[in-house]
C-alpha cells in the first residue's frame, strides 16, 4: 500500500531556526493511528529559500535548541 499524504494529519508542530536553516518538530497521525514524533531538518539554500535534507547528526546547538520541542512534543503525546 502506498503512502497517501492526505490521510497524515499533523497534530503539533514548531520549529528552532539559525543561519544554517531549521529544524521542526512535530507529531503526525497517519489514518487515525499512533501519533509519533517526526523531526526534519530544512536548510536554506543560496537564494534564502529552506530546502530538504536528511536529518543525519545534530550539534550541540541544534539539541540544545530543539531539547525544548522534543519535550513539549512528549507532552503533547500524552
Amino acid at each position: 500500500m502506498a503512502y497517501d499524504a492526505s490521510l497524515d494529519q499533523e497534530l503539533f508542530a514548531k520549529a528552532w531556526e539559525n543561519d544554517a536553516g531549521r529544524l521542526i518538530v512535530g507529531i503526525y497521525s497517519y489514518k487515525g493511528g499512533p501519533k509519533k514524533v517526526q523531526i526534519r531538518r530544512e536548510p536554506k539554500e543560496e537564494a534564502g529559500r529552506p530546502s530538504f535534507a536528511k536529518l543525519g547528526r545534530l550539534t550541540k546547538e541544534e539539541l540544545q535548541g530543539i531539547l525544548p520541542l522534543l519535550q513539549e512534543a512528549l507532552g503533547q503525546l500524552g
